[in-house]
């Protein structure tokens, strides 16, 4: 695996969320996703058409918050039954997980390069998170992925230990 430390500046992305356990990402979660797929359409002002984003909090036991959402500018209107949400300008390790790779693999292969660089995972101030050791990760998806063997990049924002 390739890693990466990159830089992303601030953003706005709007779109769909869903919150809950990770018993219930099958069928849930994957629904509200495919909903973003068919809604996409909806949001005119899409900074990067082609990459739909996941983003994952692990503010919840045993499950997280997601955003299933585009980056788009500030003129996007939010469509009725969506939300908004600002991320701040991070500093992520940044790798890709290849088709036809297991990603259960990609990430215990990413966990461990965390562990042993000189990086550590960052956390909000004031933010309880559930996973001590990559409690965000976000996930870019391009928009001819295969949803049942995705290609997508990972960010996880980080910090010096």
């Amino acid at each position: 695996m390739r890693y990466e430390t990159v830089t992303l500046p601030a953003y706005r992305a709007v779109g769909l969320k869903w919150a809950g356990r990770f018993s219930e990402i099958e069928p849930d979660l994957k629904n509200v996703i495919k909903q973003m797929e068919n809604r996409a359409r909806e949001l005119e002002d899409k900074v990067n058409p082609d990459v739909q984003l996941g983003l994952s909090y692990h503010v919840i036991e045993n499950g997280f918050v997601h955003y299933s959402v585009y980056e788009v500018s500030e003129e996007q209107e939010i469509p009725e039954g969506m939300i908004e949400i600002r991320v701040p300008e991070w500093t992520y390790v940044k790798t890709t997980h290849h088709k036809g790779e297991d990603i259960s693999k990609t990430y215990t292969d990413l966990h461990n390069w965390l562990f042993n660089s000189n990086y550590t995972a960052y956390r909000e101030a004031d933010v309880e998170y559930y996973d001590p050791y990559m409690p965000i990760k976000h996930e870019h998806y391009p928009v001819d992925s295969d949803r049942n063997d995705p290609h997508f990049d990972i960010y996880i924002p980080i910090v010096k230990k």
